[in-house]
C-alpha cells in the first residue's frame, strides 16, 4: 500500500465536480462493489459533486446497489474518469477510456497496459475493494454502513471467502474492523453471496457428470443454452460456477464456455491450481490474474483452439513440473 499515492488520487477527485466511474465488462461483485463504494463515498464526502457508477446493470447483482444512467455528453476537460478493477481499455464497460483527458485507474490485475492518467495498480490486493478500503482509511473519503457493506461484499467475493491469495493477516485485522465498527450482518452478506435456487443446484449436478478431463488435466465443459434453460438457470450464474471446483484433485486448469446470446459472443471463465492463464487469454480477448482469468471470442472453432491451447499450457506445466 502506498499512501502517498493514495492521497493524490484524493487530492485529485477534490478538484472535479462531475466524476465517471466505470469497471469491466461481465462484472463480478467486486467490480460493481468497487464502482458503487467509490461513488457513495464521494457522495458522503462531497454532496455537491455529481457522481456516477455506469456500465450494464446485472440483475443477480442488484443487492449491491444501483447503477447510474446518464443522458448527457461526458465532457473531454472537465470530467474525471476513475476505471476500477479493469486492466486493460478493451474490458472497459461503458466508456472509451481513450478518449478522455483526467483518467484514474484503481486495479489489482496485473498490469497490461496504461490508461494514459493516473495508475494505482496493487497486486497485492485481493480485490479492487481492498484497495478502496485503503484509499478510504487513508484519506479523507467518508464511509458510512452501506460503504463498508458493499465493500465487504466484494472482498469476500473475489477472495471466495478468503480461500485464494493474496490474503494475508493484515486484510483480516482490515475486514474485522470493518464488521467491527459498522455492525455489519457478517451470515447475512454471506446468504446475499452465496444463496442460490435449486436450479442452479440441478445445473451443477448436469457440470459434474459432463465435465471433460485430457491427460493433461484440463477440465472443460461447453455449456449450451438449452441445457440451462432446460434447468430453469441462468447462463450467467453457471459460469460463475467455476469457483466451486477449486479443490478437484484431478485437474489442473478448468474452464467453462457458455454462450451470450445477447451479443453473439462464447464468454469463457478459466481457473487454475499451477499454470499462469491470464496471458494465454489475453491472446483472446480476455486476461486476468494469473489463476483466475476470462475469455471472449466470435466462433465454436476459437473455442476449439483456446481449449487446445490450454491443454498445451497444462501438458507443457506438467513436464516442466
Amino acid at each position: 500500500m502506498n499512501k502517498e499515492f493514495l492521497k493524490k488520487i484524493y487530492s485529485e477527485i477534490r478538484k472535479f465536480n462531475s466524476i465517471y466511474i466505470v469497471r469491466h465488462i461481465g462484472p463480478d461483485p467486486d467490480a460493481i462493489g468497487s464502482q458503487i463504494a467509490l461513488r457513495d463515498s464521494i457522495r458522503l464526502t462531497f454532496p455537491e459533486k455529481k457522481v456516477y457508477a455506469i456500465g450494464q446493470s446485472v440483475s443477480k447483482f442488484k443487492y449491491i446497489g444501483k447503477l447510474d444512467k446518464i443522458e448527457d455528453d461526458i465532457s473531454y476537460d472537465n470530467s474525471l474518469i476513475i476505471a476500477v478493477d479493469v486492466p486493460n481499455m478493451a474490458r472497459v464497460d461503458g466508456l472509451a477510456i481513450d478518449k478522455y483527458k483526467n483518467v484514474i485507474k484503481i486495479d489489482h490485475h496485473p498490469f497490461i497496459e496504461s490508461f494514459n492518467g493516473i495508475e494505482y495498480i496493487d497486486t497485492s490486493s485481493c480485490s479492487a475493494c481492498e484497495i478502496l478500503l485503503d484509499l478510504i482509511n487513508n484519506t479523507r473519503l467518508m464511509m458510512n454502513e452501506s460503504v463498508a457493506k458493499t465493500l465487504l461484499i466484494g472482498i469476500i467475493s473475489d477472495s471466495n471467502r478468503f480461500l485464494f491469495n493474496p490474503v494475508n493477516a493484515n486484510l483480516l485485522y482490515k475486514v474485522a474492523d470493518l464488521i467491527k465498527k459498522y455492525k455489519l450482518d457478517l451470515q447475512g452478506i454471506y446468504e446475499s453471496i452465496y444463496m442460490r435456487p435449486i436450479s442452479d443446484i440441478r445445473l451443477m449436478g448436469y457440470i459434474d457428470n459432463n465435465l471433460k478431463i485430457t491427460k493433461n488435466k484440463l477440465a472443460y465443459i461447453i455449456i449450451e443454452n438449452d441445457i440451462v434453460s432446460s434447468f430453469n438457470a441462468d447462463p450467467a450464474g453457471a459460469s460463475n460456477m467455476i469457483n466451486d471446483y477449486s479443490f478437484v484433485e484431478d485437474f489442473l486448469v478448468w474452464l467453462f464456455v457458455t454462450k451470450d446470446e445477447k451479443n453473439d459472443i462464447f464468454k469463457i471463465s478459466i481457473r487454475s491450481r499451477g499454470p499462469v492463464i491470464n496471458e494465454l487469454a489475453a491472446k483472446y480477448n480476455g486476461g486476468g490474474h494469473i489463476y483466475s482469468s476470462g475469455a471472449r471470442v466470435k466462433t465454436m472453432e476459437e473455442v476449439q483452439e483456446l481449449i487446445d491451447d490450454f491443454d498445451k499450457l497444462c501438458k507443457e506445466y506438467l513436464k516442466n513440473k
